[in-house]
């Protein structure tokens, strides 16, 4: 029964005649051709729009909508897991807590942010598609007979077989649909190249360059529409104004706020207390000083340095903290501030995708701690 916000939902939906209208022509054209808040995300558009056709100009519906795809979101996170890596409760412990965690109040909560939940559903697709097609398909295996990562089992598989170039493909068509949803999604190639290492086990750090170049070429399509995505993204927040805040932040404003925020984010994971719909930036006007402390932003630095180290340094060992820390790191990077659009320092949104990386590699290393204890503890 919640009514919609003063923040952005008018933007988005109840001051849009045509999003209102509901599904017509003009309204297609207009999603299609109108860049939002400063952001083109068609798709999007295109969901609200449908919301008004089906349901009016109803908020209630709209809020139902969020939550089933938030809902669908955690079931298809669990199938990536688990298919990926046949660890059925390690897989269903993420996604629980990806479903439930406090840090997601604003993505499903918020009508505005529809493009949060359509986007991650159409990033969890690309990744069960390419999971698919990466299982099935062993890029230039100097051997036809490999180790299924989910089921353990030898399998004997050709190079190319009849559904793995459909499965890339709907890799490729689902990255787009994402893409179109938030161009947030533009660092999914790297995430790609990641759960080839692991759990996918498509790439050692043994292995010979060719493989390394051919799964780099493989990439080449979903490199090309992040480019075209992150130019475009650029464009429009260039004509709707939303990148002159950039010079209100100079780059020392925007590198130090990114090196505390990416410790406050996995913080608010942690101990999620006190969050709030904005996080003044320190340099902004709404706050009272012009900066973060020196010491918080060597701290931070370090304590970043040294996770990535220790996350190498276990890269044999355990892959899986490498691959998670990273997931976190990189797909932080478009929202992390160092190109600052609006004056917020942090967002609880922001997580709602880099978080599964850290939460599946702590899941993955407190089992396999456990798993020690029990077998140091028996007989």
């Amino acid at each position: 029964h919640f009514e919609f916000l003063c923040f952005d939902d008018p933007e988005y939906v109840t001051d849009k005649p045509h999003v209102k209208a509901g599904l017509t022509w003009p309204s297609i054209h207009y999603a299609l051709t109108t860049g939002v808040v400063g952001n083109w995300h068609p798709v999007t558009t295109l969901s609200h729009i449908l919301d008004c056709q089906i349901f009016g100009v109803n908020a209630g519906p709209m809020h139902l909508v969020n939550a089933a795809l938030h809902a669908a979101n955690a079931i298809l996170l669990f199938l990536v897991l688990r298919s990926m890596t046949g660890a059925i409760w390690r897989s269903a412990i993420v996604a629980a807590f990806f479903a439930l965690h406090p840090l997601r109040v604003e993505s499903v909560a918020w009508i505005s942010e529809r493009k949060d939940v359509l986007s991650a559903f159409f990033f969890l697709l690309t990744l069960l598609a390419y999971a698919k097609y990466g299982l099935e398909s062993k890029v230039r295996s100097p051997k036809p007979e490999f180790t299924h990562p989910a089921s353990r089992i030898p399998h004997r598989v050709s190079r190319f077989t009849f559904h793995a170039p459909r499965f890339y493909l709907l890799s490729l068509l689902f990255f787009t649909l994402g893409l179109m949803s938030k161009p947030m999604l533009v660092t999914l190639p790297f995430v790609l190249l990641l759960l080839d290492y692991w759990p996918l086990q498509r790439l050692r750090l043994e292995t010979e360059d060719s493989r390394l170049k051919t799964l780099f070429r493989e990439k080449v399509p979903f490199f090309a529409l992040a480019a075209i995505f992150s130019v475009l993204t650029f464009y429009v927040q260039s004509r709707a104004g939303t990148t002159t805040l950039n010079a209100k932040f100079t780059l020392a404003d925007r590198v130090s706020n990114a090196l505390v925020s990416y410790v406050r984010y996995p913080g608010k994971m942690f101990w999620p207390a006190d969050l709030a719909a904005i996080y003044p930036h320190p340099a902004s006007r709404y706050y009272l000083r012009d900066q973060w402390p020196g010491w918080q932003i060597c701290a931070a630095g370090l304590l970043l340095l040294a996770v990535s180290a220790f996350c190498l340094s276990q890269l044999r060992r355990r892959p899986y903290l490498a691959v998670g820390w990273f997931w976190y790191l990189g797909m932080m990077v478009p929202v992390i501030g160092l190109i600052q659009a609006g004056e917020q320092a942090m967002a609880d949104r922001y997580t709602y995708l880099p978080l599964i990386g850290l939460v599946m590699s702590l899941v993955w290393l407190l089992s396999e701690l456990a798993r020690s204890q029990t077998n140091e503890a028996s007989p």
